[in-house]
């Protein structure tokens, strides 16, 4: 399985018990979806894994309490821990309205209610404190913050999202 297939569903924090049980931390505003998965894949070197479960539990809200096959003791879980978590994306629940995931959008053309369509999203992103949309025009690179306030609609039938943005937020990138 390839990253570029996948989606990052968290990753595992720490040992919970000396039988090789670890905790995941998830990454996610639903953790209950989670909790009976068969499998999952752990990334090592680069590569991701797969790891079956004998059984998981929900632990403390946003943890998942899980027992792998064939790790079986504290030193096996040891080597798990700090490992990202992926699944497969055709295990995303399917999002509509105005609800999308990042990955989603990238590639989609950005309109403005007032200016039109003004680039295309080459990528999200959400490592400050503000989420932004990474918009090219031409050669020039804008930045959009992904506030709701702004977000007028995800057209995905024509690859597109509409924003209703402050005068000036765009025109002083042009």
């Amino acid at each position: 399985m390839r990253k570029e297939d996948c989606f990052y569903l968290g990753k595992i924090a720490k040992k919970f018990s000396f039988k090789g049980e670890v905790l995941i931390y998830l990454d996610t505003d639903e953790p209950e979806l989670y909790e009976n998965m068969e499998s999952v894949f752990v990334e090592f070197n680069n590569n991701l894994v797969p790891f079956f479960i004998e059984n998981s539990s929900l632990h403390k809200n946003d943890f998942l309490r899980v027992r792998f096959e064939d790790v079986n003791t504290e030193e096996e879980a040891d080597r798990l821990l700090g490992s990202a978590i992926y699944l497969p994306l055709k295990m995303l629940p399917k999002l509509s309205g105005n609800k999308f995931y990042f990955h989603e959008v990238i590639g989609f053309e950005i309109e403005d209610q007032r200016l039109g369509v003004f680039g295309k999203i080459v990528a999200v992103n959400d490592s400050s404190a503000q989420t932004l949309f990474e918009v090219l025009n031409g050669d020039v690179e804008i930045l959009i913050p992904v506030i709701d306030h702004f977000l007028v609609k995800i057209d995905r039938e024509n690859k597109k999202v509409v924003m209703n943005l402050p005068e000036g937020l765009v025109e002083m990138y042009l």
